[in-house]
């Protein structure tokens, strides 16, 4: 079916809004400049609900349009932060010193129905820099809260995003989004996304609504406005999950908005259960969601949050802080009976050891600690984190007998053992909601893992010579203390590994840093998983020597003095002695808590300064560094602990962050093909295959899929041009007629996604350049390849210069020129560099034709017609750009361009004399020439746009010139009443021209630099 334009989608969508979902259409605001607070709207609401007098609501008004107001320098994040606890808690007004303030409610959250609903387009804002026009803005009692842009569905969300983030900056309309809770964008192709304030283009969301299936033949962007854009979903929303974290605004992804929406449906009902979200999906935000919405609705309820380690219990108090929730954090288990025994907080969080004095199952009972009088004040809630490790023996019982009465959810990002999972929902009941690891990969939330075993394994070399030294060394032994020596060989021939393993294993790691793309550029790093402190601290040594300096132990060893007392022997040093030595050096004079802190904060911030982490049963749990991209395991781990650490290099991180990686060194899932497959075989042998589906992928299984993938859909894409497929038709066919004004403009979407399927491709085939064979491509199979990728880059790099994108787009592409030069070593991969620098039309301003066709690709610079397109469109770029600043002398400027065009291409022209012209042309299109043809005086680009405008009059352009440097006051556009002052001076000085007229000048006096 034909592809509908944004008009027909966006009419769509507004009959959607007004006959289904209800909302009052306020019209098309194309021609009113508008604000986000309509006034004389939400003046009418708040007398609409009989609560206020009308001088309340006018003071009510003026205070909140005063906290919403903001300047191009304020920051969004305060303003909009100020707006929101309007918004929510309402605003104190004190109508008369005699009487008690008063609380305006702006908004009736309890009773959907009993708000005004509405929505506009085409909205008109004044911007400092350019006026901007968002598609669709939803008002609430006359309060714009949310924006979304449409774009028709072959033109990618993104789009309608960037141009969200764009109009928040303060170039633009920044001002408008103080009182915005919901940022949206959408097409007909991929549903709706959104997002709130500033936040950022890869964290915007999907909608995905639980349970329900989405079918072919459904508008998925109706169906998505229609779920989340419902009145009573749509306050929930904003009401109740909305967080303000440390600078950040955030909403709740999906699987936090329905596991909430259950959990309060199974608190409602007085029972408990358990919340499973895989690990990396936000699960302490969403018991932040859960314990705020229990607070407020219950005001009997107090919620206790207990885990069973220190990192986990500081890091639940570190995120209920951020977001200004108050919490209290227990430091004993006295501490903890007193808190409950008292109502002084109702939101307490405490290591689930502090209940008795003993980790211990078997010693839980009898350490339980009651202080005399106990009775736990209020209706206790508690949440019982990573619920599947603490609670599967007597812990649970002991907590019950404590508090008999509370409610209890548990919270894992754990899939449960098969051989726990019934006794676990005995304990705790049903799975509340679920949210495994394949949907969190699917909706963008968590990162794909892919896995590949490396063999690294230590043999004895000569047993003949081990038996004989053996034997030398327990002559006239007796047997039973021979057997033991024996014994302990054995242990210790499993435990440690030899140097030269522990070498072997480093070298292929500094070999990965070396080659792979994130660890190679310092934007990723990786952990390596230790079998012991004493293997760690060898690990360590080894990089040192080895000169790979970023990198440090993190366990839970603190070394002092006694433990290395009586170790020394006369025959060399212990593995006491020798961690002692290793780990005391590392932390030259630091305490270990210190170091530890200082290591991660680096580790987490600065990956290119603390590259590796070297660990042994450390921060595999509750430890998220969304650099962190590799995990190398030389560790025997199973099950819950094999899980949980695999999950650390899955946190999503920057675009080129698009897998984990897992690197085993033990072969912990020996039959790959059949754990793939189910994942219920050794390592993973615990779970339920269900409960794990989608957890592992083989590295280069996927990444032969996704070379694949890239090569054809670069050929599907290019399929249309004709041959013979020459440069000259590839830069017709993204190009377009240089004739058009416009063409170029036009052709700007496939010009984009041709650049990022290129990107793609290049990523690609860098992950897996060196290992091509391997990944089942025959020799022959692998030149081709790289062949093409050479070929389709060095088409990207001729179709960007001749285009002039080579300026934008660098988003796409950070790191990919280092992987082109490392793997492909094309000249024509590199030769383009000049112009990341500086234009093409300045490298011929400063140079001449023949200098700027050397920095050019050879196979534009070879070409006549690509050079001569290329050079009209760069042109043709500069023009179009310079237009608003000067349109007299650059409509002259154009009119050149298209006679030299049409003389070329009807070959009038000898192609030698055309890029003289051309270079004659660059150099009066070129914003930084100095143009000389203009009367004495009329020196500035401003004045020079006057002197064009008002028919070569200099005396009127430099008196008009003149007047507005005067009277110009700081930050004038966008503001009416400033600009109000400047049209009066124009009209003023041209007083016998028309109101039209006078329009055209002051839009040009706007568009320039120094009037700013």
């Amino acid at each position: 079916m034909p592809i509908r334009n944004e008009r027909q989608t966006q009419d769509r969508v507004i009959s959607l809004f007004k006959d289904q979902l209800h909302y009052t259409y306020l019209g098309n605001l194309k021609d009113t400049i508008n604000t986000n607070i309509l006034d004389g709207d939400l003046r009418k609401w708040l007398a609409r609900t009989g609560l206020y007098t009308e001088s309340v609501i006018v003071k009510a008004i003026a205070s909140f349009t005063k906290s919403a107001s903001m300047n191009h320098t304020d920051e969004l994040y305060g303003k909009n932060k100020a707006v929101y606890v309007c918004l929510r808690y309402g605003i104190k007004i004190q109508d008369s010193p005699n009487i008690l303030p008063q609380t305006v409610y702006l908004i009736n959250w309890d009773n959907p129905e009993a708000n005004d609903f509405s929505i506009a387009e085409e909205v008109t804002v004044n911007g400092k820099g350019a006026d901007k026009r968002p598609d669709l803005v939803i008002y609430i009692n006359g309060i714009a809260l949310g924006v979304l842009e449409l774009k028709r569905s072959s033109v990618t969300v993104s789009e309608g995003i960037r141009q969200n983030l764009d109009n928040q900056r303060h170039l633009f309309i920044k001002p408008f989004f103080s009182t915005m809770q919901l940022v949206l964008a959408g097409n007909d192709s991929q549903g709706l996304y959104y997002g709130t304030t500033n936040t950022p283009e890869k964290y915007f969301l999907k909608w995905k609504e639980d349970g329900h299936n989405y079918y072919d033949g459904q508008n998925i962007l109706d169906a998505h406005l229609l779920q989340f854009c419902e009145k009573s979903r749509l306050l929930d929303i904003i009401n109740n999950f909305v967080l303000f974290d440390k600078g950040t605004k955030k909403l709740c992804r999906t699987n936090q908005y329905f596991g909430v929406k259950k959990a309060q449906e199974y608190y409602k009902r007085k029972e408990g259960g358990i919340v499973w979200h895989t690990q990396g999906s936000g699960k302490s935000l969403t018991m932040v969601w859960l314990a705020k919405w229990i607070l407020e609705n219950d005001s009997k309820a107090r919620v206790l949050i207990l885990t069973d380690r220190t990192e986990l219990d500081e890091q639940i108090e570190s995120v209920f802080k951020g977001v200004d929730e108050k919490i209290h954090r227990t430091s004993s288990g006295p501490d903890l009976m007193l808190e409950l025994n008292n109502s002084n907080n109702r939101l307490i969080c405490s290591l689930i050891h502090k209940i008795g004095r003993s980790d211990k199952d078997e010693d839980i009972m009898a350490a339980l600690a009651k202080p005399k009088n106990f009775s736990p004040k209020g209706d206790i809630v508690i949440f019982i984190d990573e619920c599947h490790r603490s609670q599967g023996g007597s812990m649970h019982d002991a907590m019950k007998s404590l508090l008999p009465d509370a409610l209890i959810i548990g919270f894992t990002g754990t899939p449960l053992l098969k051989t726990d999972k019934q006794t676990t929902l005995e304990k705790f009941g049903t799975f509340i909601h679920t949210y495994k690891f394949d949907e969190a990969v699917e909706d963008g939330v968590v990162l794909n893992l892919l896995y590949e075993a490396r063999d690294v394994d230590q043999h004895v070399a000569n047993q003949e010579a081990v038996d004989t030294w053996f034997n030398i060394k327990t002559r006239g032994m007796n047997e039973l203390p021979k057997a033991e020596l024996k014994q302990m060989w054995g242990t210790m021939e499993k435990l440690l590994s030899t140097r030269e393993r522990l070498q072997n294993i480093a070298i292929d790691i500094i070999t990965d840093f070396g080659t792979k793309p994130r660890l190679m550029e310092g934007r990723g790093n990786a952990i390596l998983v230790s079998n012991s402190i004493y293997e760690a601290c060898r690990y360590y040594k080894i990089f040192q020597t080895m000169g790979f300096k970023e990198c440090a132990v993190i366990t839970s060893y603190a070394p002092n003095l006694a433990s290395v007392k009586l170790e020394t022997t006369g025959t060399g040093d212990t593995a006491n002695m020798v961690q002692y030595e290793i780990y005391t050096e590392m932390l030259a004079g630091r305490q270990p808590e210190k170091f530890e802190q200082e290591t991660k904060k680096k580790f987490i911030e600065e990956p290119a300064n603390m590259k590796l982490l070297i660990v042994v049963d450390k921060l595999l749990t509750g430890f998220d560094a969304p650099a962190c991209t590799y995990l190398y395991i030389d560790k025997e781990m199973r099950d819950h602990n094999l899980f949980q650490a695999i999950c650390r290099v899955n946190r999503t991180d920057k675009e080129d962050k698009e897998f984990g990686y897992i690197v085993d060194y033990k072969n912990l899932l020996k039959k790959l093909g059949k754990a793939i497959s189910d994942y219920t075989s050794d390592a993973l042998d615990g779970f339920d295959s269900e409960d794990v589906k989608g957890l592992l992928t083989d590295r280069l299984a996927k990444a032969k899929e996704r070379l694949d993938d890239a090569l054809e859909t670069l050929s599907t894409l290019t399929d249309p041009i004709p041959r013979p497929k020459q440069i000259e038709q590839y830069l017709e066919y993204f190009l377009g007629d240089s004739t058009n004004p416009d063409s170029l403009n036009d052709n700007q979407e496939k010009r984009l996604v041709f650049y990022k399927s290129v990107v793609s491709l290049i990523r690609s085939y860098a992950n897996i350049a060196s290992e091509m064979e391997a990944a089942g491509y025959t020799p022959k199979e692998a030149a081709s390849i790289k062949r093409q990728t050479e070929e389709y880059s060095e088409l990207r790099d001729g179709v960007k210069a001749a285009s002039g994108d080579y300026i934008d787009l660098k988003q796409y592409e950070p790191e990919m020129r280092q992987m082109l030069d490392m793997y492909l070593s094309s000249d024509s991969s590199r030769t383009i560099s000049n112009l990341n620098e500086v234009t093409l039309l300045q490298l011929i301003a400063e140079g001449g034709i023949d200098f700027a066709k050397n920095s050019l690709p050879n196979s534009i610079a070879k070409s006549p017609v690509a050079m001569a397109e290329t050079l009209e469109a760069n042109v043709r770029k500069v023009i179009n750009e310079e237009l608003p600043m000067n349109p007299i002398y650059y409509s002259e400027m154009s009119e050149l361009l298209l006679d030299l065009v049409n003389k070329r291409r009807e070959n009038a022209i000898d192609y030698e004399i055309f890029l003289k012209e051309m270079e004659s042309l660059v150099h009066k299109v070129n914003p930084e020439s100095q143009r000389t043809n203009y009367p004495s005086g009329v020196n500035t680009k401003s004045k020079q746009a006057l002197y064009d405008i008002l028919h070569q009059d200099a005396k009127l352009a430099l008196a008009l010139d003149a007047r507005i440097m005067e009277v110009k006051q700081d930050d004038w556009i966008g503001k009416p009443m400033k600009e109000r002052m400047i049209r009066m001076e124009i009209c003023k000085i041209l007083s016998d021209s028309s109101e039209e007229e006078i329009d055209i000048v002051m839009e040009l006096v706007k568009h320039q630099n120094e009037y700013r």
